[in-house]
């Protein structure tokens, strides 16, 4: 009774670069330290030419929102790249882990070659990155981090877009 659910496909480029963006923002934020934002305390002496606006502002209750959200907000997207990296089998797992997450300075070869135990081919390290790029494509745009529409091959994308504005 339940009818099989077809998997969309994907084009192989913007799908890798759509994934490699997430884990770049994934490095920015596990490297890159949080700052701060302070308030001003002293008063400014200009003069405002302007009418009231009727609008009070809390700079403070600003910047105390801003330095609790930012960081949670930071950690949440890391946990869910690592949950849905957890889910890869045991080779994607250690290609992705070692390739992308770790550092910015390690090449696919030197994953292929050293890393993997045995050591693999490059033909068969690229399917392996294939399969988990798709997987985590999926797993991405499930959570709302990537829009899977955009990663469909260009033909597929425009006969959607023909359809949709016929029915329109």
């Amino acid at each position: 009774m339940n009818p099989m659910i077809s998997l969309p496909e994907l084009d192989r480029r913007q799908t890798r670069a759509a994934v490699e963006a997430v884990f770049e923002k994934y490095r920015i934020y596990k490297t890159i330290t949080f700052e701060m934002r302070e308030t001003s305390l002293t008063a400014s002496y200009e003069a405002r030419m302007h009418g009231p606006t009727n609008v009070s502002g809390d700079p403070t209750a600003g910047a105390a929102i801003y330095n609790v959200d930012t960081p949670a907000a930071r950690r949440a997207y890391c946990e869910r790249v690592e949950a849905i990296v957890e889910r890869l089998n045991e080779r994607e797992q250690l290609l992705v882990r070692e390739r992308y997450l770790k550092h910015d300075d390690i090449f696919d070869y030197k994953v292929y070659s050293y890393l993997f135990d045995p050591p693999i081919s490059k033909d068969t390290y690229v399917k392996i990155r294939a399969r988990a790029f798709y997987k985590m494509a999926l797993a991405l745009a499930d959570t709302g981090m990537i829009r899977l529409d955009e990663l469909m091959p260009q033909k597929k994308r425009t006969r959607r877009a023909e359809a949709s504005c016929s029915t329109s």
